[in-house]
Parts: structure tokens; C-alpha cells; sequence
């Protein structure tokens, strides 16, 4: 695999440069068209990526721009892609795996735990692993088990990984350049529900500094803080507009990363607005959420009005395709947390 086999495409369907109208799938897209013009070390790799163009067209087209060997499709064989992605960011290359959908990565669970994430420590930081592993996770696209899960919370739990999830067009595009080009292991989970939402993006914009760290305030507000991440932030986005024609204002936090997790950004709007609900479509029990909501309690015990709670998934099995709407939280139940909140 030569690293002297770099092309500098133009895209077939246009320009990328300036402010374009994208779906979520395109800016993912145009991100890592971008780190494979600028770095000819980062490759591709994934099941049916290539002349398919992944299974929700993420990939469309990089291989017939950049060639089969650094957009490569590879076997049905997770842990095969994962252990050779190690492999090949121990000889100095930048591969972004795609594992095809969230319950698939479990094959590989092995690989990410115990090698990609540990090897940087073990090696006394002699070895990094630039690993990018892409995960569409999350319901929404009418699938089941398997197909629209939200394991997110089991890589947070494991030191020496990064675990980010974009909420937007113009997250997506910048973030995934920055965790291409990061020396960690990130493991980049994206809200496929939300695919095909479009979103104006600045092709040629310098983000404003490290995204993977850092939590942003999506709408101010001065009730309630509720802190969301990858596809519950437009949720939490509706419950505020909806919250405000009756009077209620409430601020939207994107934690934008699990691991490591932003916890000053969140606690400084709490301590403003006395009150915390947390949302993700992963179950409750056990969830991120939790975390956040450990400490929130704990950085904030003298400014809380009321207990930190929590909106997300039940603690079952992801339901078939008929109830799963009833499963995911959505609108009604966040704005049920927030009238508990300000009833204390």
C-alpha cells in the first residue's frame, strides 16, 4: 500500500468550496474527502464502502475518486477490520474503519477494549494509534435490533478512547476532520436517523478550535439546562421552541463528546439555571446520562432547584420498527421532565 498514490479529485457533484446546502451523510462525506486530499496516510475502510458507497451512501464515490487501495471494502468481518486498522496505524497510516451498524461492532469489541485502546499506554506513548472508527448509531430508520442501537456508553467507559457524536451538518464536516487527524483512537458514532437532514456548511471554514473536547451552547436559556448529544439535540432543540410559547426558556447544551466529557461547560449553565435533564436514546439505566448527572450533582449541589433527571431509552431490547417511536424519547417526554424539574 504505497503512500505515493495520492489523487486531488474534484468532486463529480460539484464544488467543495464555499457554503453548500448538505445532508448530514454529505458533510460526513466531504470531511473525509477532505483528510484523503490532505493526507495521502489516511485510507479507507468497511463493508460495501467502496463501489456501493456503504449502505447509506456515507462513502459515495471516494473510491472511484481515490482507488481501491485507500478506499478498500473488506470481508463481512469486524474484528478483521479493526485488527488490521491497528495494524496499519502502527506502520504509520491514518485508517477510518466503518463498522456498518451499531450491533455489528460487537465482533470487534475485543480489538477496540483491549488493544486500540491500551496500546499508546502499554507502549509508555511510543506507539499511537490514529484510529478512526465510524458507527451510524441510533433508531429512528424504522430497523431493529442491531440495526438502531446505542452501545456509545460502553466505549466512554473504556480509558484511552475518544467517543464523539456530531449533531449537525457543519458538526459532522468539521469533526470528522479533526478526528482523522487526532493521534487518539476515536470512536465516531453517528445519529443515522438524522442522515438526511440538511444544514448549511462552510466548506472552507477554520473550525472555531478542538470540537472533540469541547461541549457547545446550542440555545441559551435561563429555566432549565438540558444537555443532549448526536441525534437528541434537535429533540431537545423542539422541546425549547416548544417550551417557549408557554413561557419557559430553556438551555440546549451539545455535549458533542462522551470521552473525554466537558463537564465545566455544562455545570456553568447549570449553576445559572438551577435544573439539569439529560436526553439520549440509549437506556437510562446505566446510561451517559448518568454520568452527567454524578457530576452535575456533584460540581453543582448548591445551585440545583431540583434533582438531575434523566429521558432516554427503556432497559429492553430495541423493539421492532411498529413502537420503536414509542421507545426513543421524544418531545413529550422531555417536556414532562421539564415540568417535574420546575415543580420542585
Amino acid at each position: 500500500m504505497s503512500a505515493t498514490t495520492e489523487t486531488r479529485p474534484t468532486d463529480p457533484a460539484g464544488s467543495t468550496t464555499g457554503t453548500q446546502r448538505l445532508t448530514f451523510a454529505k458533510a460526513i462525506n466531504l470531511g473525509m474527502r477532505r483528510a484523503l486530499e490532505r493526507d495521502a496516510k489516511v485510507l479507507l475502510m468497511g463493508e460495501d464502502i467502496g463501489k456501493l458507497g456503504g449502505v447509506f451512501r456515507v462513502t459515495d464515490g471516494l473510491q472511484k475518486d481515490f482507488g481501491e487501495h485507500r478506499v478498500v471494502d473488506t470481508p463481512l468481518a469486524e474484528s478483521g477490520i479493526v485488527g488490521t486498522a491497528i495494524g496499519l496505524a502502527m506502520r504509520g497510516y491514518r485508517p477510518v474503519c466503518e463498522i456498518q451498524f451499531d450491533g455489528f461492532i460487537f465482533p470487534a469489541y475485543d480489538q477496540i477494549t483491549t488493544q486500540l485502546s491500551k496500546m499508546h499506554y502499554r507502549s509508555k506513548g511510543r506507539i499511537t494509534l490514529p484510529v478512526v472508527i465510524r458507527v451510524p448509531y441510533g433508531g429512528g430508520i424504522g430497523a431493529v435490533e442491531h440495526h438502531s442501537e446505542s452501545p456509545e456508553v460502553l466505549f466512554a467507559h473504556t480509558a484511552g478512547l475518544r467517543v464523539v457524536s456530531p449533531s449537525s451538518p457543519v458538526e459532522a464536516y468539521r469533526m470528522i476532520q479533526q478526528a482523522i487527524s487526532s493521534p487518539d483512537p476515536v470512536l465516531f458514532f453517528e445519529p443515522k436517523g438524522r442522515y438526511w437532514e440538511k444544514g448549511d456548511v462552510d466548506l472552507d471554514a477554520a473550525p472555531d478550535g478542538p470540537l472533540l473536547d469541547k461541549a457547545r451552547i446550542v440555545r441559551a436559556g435561563t429555566d432549565v439546562t438540558v444537555v443532549a448529544y448526536g441525534p437528541t439535540v434537535q429533540t431537545a432543540v423542539k422541546a425549547a421552541e416548544a417550551a417557549a410559547a408557554e413561557g419557559t426558556s430553556i438551555e440546549v447544551v451539545d455535549l458533542r463528546t462522551l470521552s473525554p466529557l466537558d463537564t465545566a461547560t455544562v455545570a456553568e449553565s447549570v449553576r445559572r439555571t438551577g435544573r439539569c435533564i439529560v436526553v439520549h436514546e440509549a437506556p437510562v439505566l446505566y446510561g451517559s446520562g448518568a454520568e452527567v448527572a454524578a457530576r452535575i450533582t456533584e460540581e453543582c449541589f448548591f445551585h440545583l432547584q431540583a434533582p438531575v433527571l434523566r429521558v432516554g431509552g427503556f432497559h429492553a431490547p430495541y423493539p421492532v420498527a411498529k413502537i420503536e417511536h414509542d421507545y426513543l424519547p421524544g418531545l413529550d417526554r422531555v417536556l414532562d421532565a421539564v415540568d417535574r424539574a420546575l415543580a420542585f
